[in-house]
């Protein structure tokens, strides 16, 4: 039985609170894009504009004086933000770079139509150490490879490549077009070669899932979209790391009225429980 039980209208305000979406703006202009991305982890990217992309639409609801500038600066300029995987593909703070190398280890073990991609690393890394940024256009590249939603060029299956395992950065981009450059001249030395902070796999998986609790801000243990892009996860290791979290005093637990199972919240967003 859980300390602390919310009605349905309580958690949603909770929710509200936490997301910067019910009252007075909590987050504000360039600082407040940096701390919804570190507090969310990630906010997913997709290159899909009706009415703005995802990522422009999430934060013009709750950052105060947001425009699509900013966030380009943040990514491009500023490089305090960067394009790379979490579930999918997303924007994360540059900081999470070092959490993701088994990610990009996994790329550089594997790819879909891999020797090709192989073949012509070399003349990418010299084409793009010459020239300076490139998109997939500007290599004379044309063969088509089996690629991970259709075939494609080969050119654009090779520099997405070595941009998943994390030799390549995208450098900006022109509308929906990339334009990728070495990784060292896009990230700090500090930051490529800082160490894994998680060697074992049960802690990364960890991290991952106090992440996700983060993220969402209220979260139950049961099969969820929530859990996508973390390898292997099963209910019984989930189990045991919702387990090892509330033991560690990292997440409360928490039951709502009329939801039969319990939910979970981080430490550090308690204080919102006292003003919903």
């Amino acid at each position: 039985m859980a300390d602390i039980i919310l009605t349905k209208k309580q958690a949603r305000r909770f929710l509200l609170l936490k997301h910067g979406l019910l009252g007075s703006y909590k987050f504000k202009g360039k600082d407040g894009i940096l701390d919804f991305v570190r507090q969310a982890g990630c906010i997913q990217f997709d290159p899909i504009d009706v009415c703005g992309k995802n990522a422009e639409l999430v934060l013009q609801s709750r950052v105060k004086n947001f425009s699509k500038n900013m966030l380009y600066e943040l990514l491009y300029t500023e490089r305090k933000l960067l394009d790379y995987f979490d579930k999918n593909l997303a924007i994360i703070p540059l900081e999470d770079w070092k959490y993701f190398e088994r990610v990009r280890e996994s790329h550089r073990q594997w790819e879909r139509s891999h020797e090709e991609v192989k073949s012509v690393h070399d003349k990418i890394i010299q084409e793009i150490s010459e020239r300076g940024p490139l998109s997939s256009a500007d290599l004379d590249m044309q063969e088509k490879v089996d690629w991970y939603w259709s075939e494609t060029r080969l050119a654009r299956a090779a520099l997405e490549h070595m941009y998943f395992s994390g030799e390549l950065a995208i450098h900006h981009k022109k509308g929906n077009v990339k334009y990728y450059d070495l990784i060292e001249n896009c990230i700090p030395e500090e930051i490529l070669t800082a160490e894994e902070p998680h060697p074992l796999d049960f802690d990364y998986k960890k991290w991952l899932v106090l992440r996700r609790i983060g993220s969402v801000g209220l979260l139950w243990n049961r099969a969820s979209d929530a859990w996508l892009g973390i390898p292997d996860l099963k209910s019984e290791e989930r189990n045991r790391i919702f387990d090892a979290l509330l033991s560690e005093e990292q997440i409360i637990k928490l039951e709502v009225t009329d939801i039969p199972h319990a939910l979970y919240c981080r430490v550090e967003d308690s204080p919102l429980i006292d003003l919903v």
